[in-house]
């Protein structure tokens, strides 16, 4: 007994004196590794008289756990000072100027201004609402009901029980953009979007815009006019547009949008699946129950709204099969924008 007291001594004593994570490891190896001082203590419980194993298999299993509570301790200790001599001696003055150092935008934010600008250039206004929404706005009041599984628990990141959720569109600014105004409203709304996606094509954080207009005159054909016009401007080519019919539970007709793929020419590839086209968003006349429950009145007026991706934008305007790359922070990837 007064050996194994003698021995919990030493080891506290050299674990406190350990002044590098080096150090306490080969400390640790010592006492507490395969063939450690205190593991080998308990190899000679065999030769421990029957009386006394109980009371010394006790003592040796107390003290491995003081030993290793105090390594523990000791291992927390010694990681925070490394992490503040980092902090010490890692420290920059980012407000000194840098010479001969020029940054660049991300892929993302340039794919947006041009969004953005294109829609300006026609005559839209730019709105911006919340990220963390009312489930009133995000689901309600655009006609997805409540066993629709958009809203189940794995797809929407839902922040308590009280209705609030990070929104999973950026639709819910033309709930807002309704209820503060009345038509005629022109209007895209970019932003950041959340779902409970994790693939090479998806990611749980992205960009949208989506587009409202509400007026005495707005119909289908003016809706196919603005989106062609738009995905040709944002190309800068002529390319081919389709509209395929679709369902969407806040416009009807609703429909989807291809255009003829910009990475083979419509000749057929890995990213178009050999069909030639690419879908790139989609688009519909706003239902009239959503008009309603904003307080328009459809005997007046009526809209269409169109939504998409801006990552999808921008693998395609950039050439990009990973979605990923836009969010590793990989500076050789980020050089090729400056």
């Amino acid at each position: 007994m007064s050996d194994l007291e003698s021995l919990r001594s030493k080891a506290l004593e050299e674990i406190s004196k350990a002044e590098t994570l080096q150090k306490l490891h080969e400390v640790k190896a010592k006492y507490l590794g395969r063939k450690g001082l205190v593991t080998e203590a308990l190899k000679r419980i065999r030769e421990i008289p029957p009386e006394e194993r109980r009371n010394y298999g006790k003592k040796v299993n107390e003290l491995k756990e003081a030993l290793e509570t105090a390594l523990r301790e000791k291992e927390e200790a010694l990681k925070k000072k490394e992490v503040e001599k980092a902090l010490a001696s890692e420290w920059e003055d980012l407000t000194v100027p840098l010479e001969n150092t020029v940054g660049s935008l991300h892929p993302i934010t340039l794919t947006l201004r041009r969004i953005v600008d294109v829609f300006r250039g026609m005559g839209f206004t730019v709105e911006e609402g919340p990220e963390i929404e009312l489930e009133e706005y995000n689901f309600d009041m655009l006609r997805i009901p409540p066993d629709h599984p958009a809203r189940d628990m794995q797809d929407t990141f839902y922040v308590n029980k009280e209705g609030y959720l990070l929104r999973t569109h950026t639709s819910p600014v033309q709930i807002r953009t309704m209820l503060k105004r009345k038509p005629p409203i022109q209007m895209v709304a970019p932003g950041k979007v959340y779902r409970r996606d994790d693939d090479p094509t998806h990611s749980p954080m992205f960009h949208q815009v989506e587009g409202l207009v509400v007026n005495e005159t707005a119909n289908f054909r003016h809706m196919k006019y603005v989106i062609e016009e738009f995905l040709k401007e944002f190309f800068e080519t002529d390319l081919p547009v389709r509209f395929r019919a679709s369902f969407f539970p806040f416009t009807e007709p609703s429909a989807e949008v291809d255009i003829g793929c910009v990475i083979c020419g419509m000749k057929g590839c890995r990213v178009c699946k050999g069909t030639g086209w690419l879908e790139v968003m989609g688009c519909g006349m706003v239902h009239p129950y959503v008009l309603e429950a904003c307080g328009v009145d459809t005997d007046l007026y009526q809209g269409f709204a169109f939504g998409m991706g801006v990552e999808r934008l921008a693998m395609l305007l950039f050439g990009i099969d990973n979605i990923k790359v836009f969010y590793e922070n990989d500076v050789r990837f980020l050089r090729q924008f400056s």
